[in-house]
């Protein structure tokens, strides 16, 4: 039996950041806490990202506490609905929010230079038999063989390709989910893209109609 870890000492980035946010912003929005605490979160729409430390939604969207409920992972990924007894971190917080929370809209956002999207890119099989991040990104395998293989898209553009790719495919496995099915055929759940430049912050949004990315012109 491995024996318990012992504690390290919490990082000093961290307390300092913490006393920060004491001392400025918490007491500007210290009602609001006070609300969230009592009332409990009503967010409205849920974003799902990628944990990829550069793209944070909450600093992306300027999203103050309680306004998007937020799940992260590598390469944004969403699996298909696999009600199979094993555990699913992501699809337990898309059921959430669909069904506790009953949020009105689900973003899923790819960003640009994700590592998961190159390693899916340049790495086909997973490193090794128990390789966690070549099982995850398998799932969009699919897409990713197709990308590589195109002929037609320079070298150059295929990580941007297949971050797009990503995200429709993510989009057409939430609609596998029973929940997700009922209620945007009720008029109750809308689904949308997303893809955010790095390097220019600059965010492109998912046209339904056309089925292409485009920054946003806001």
């Amino acid at each position: 039996m491995p024996s318990d870890p012992l504690p390290a000492a919490f990082p000093d980035r961290l307390l300092t950041g913490y006393r920060s946010f004491r001392e400025s912003r918490f007491p500007t929005e210290q009602s609001r806490f006070r609300c969230l605490a009592e009332s409990g979160q009503q967010p409205e729409v849920m974003i799902i990202g990628c944990c990829d430390s550069r793209v944070s939604p909450e600093v992306i969207f300027d999203a103050g506490p309680g306004e998007i409920f937020v799940v992260r992972n590598v390469a944004n990924l969403i699996p298909p609905y696999q009600p199979d007894q094993l555990h699913h971190g992501t699809s337990a917080a898309l059921e959430f929010a669909i069904v506790a929370l009953r949020v009105k809209h689900v973003v899923v956002m790819g960003h640009g230079r994700c590592g998961g999207v190159h390693a899916a890119l340049t790495n086909p099989d997973p490193l090794t038999s128990t390789d966690f991040i070549g099982r995850w990104v398998s799932l969009v395998k699919e897409d990713a063989d197709r990308v590589r293989s195109d002929e037609a898209v320079a070298e150059a553009e295929k990580q941007t390709k297949l971050e797009h790719e990503v995200v429709r495919r993510s989009l057409k496995n939430l609609m596998t989910f029973p929940c997700v099915q009922t209620r945007t055929s009720r008029g109750n759940l809308k689904l949308h893209g997303a893809w955010f430049d790095v390097g220019l912050g600059e965010l492109h949004v998912l046209d339904p109609e056309t089925g292409d990315f485009g920054p946003y012109q806001g």
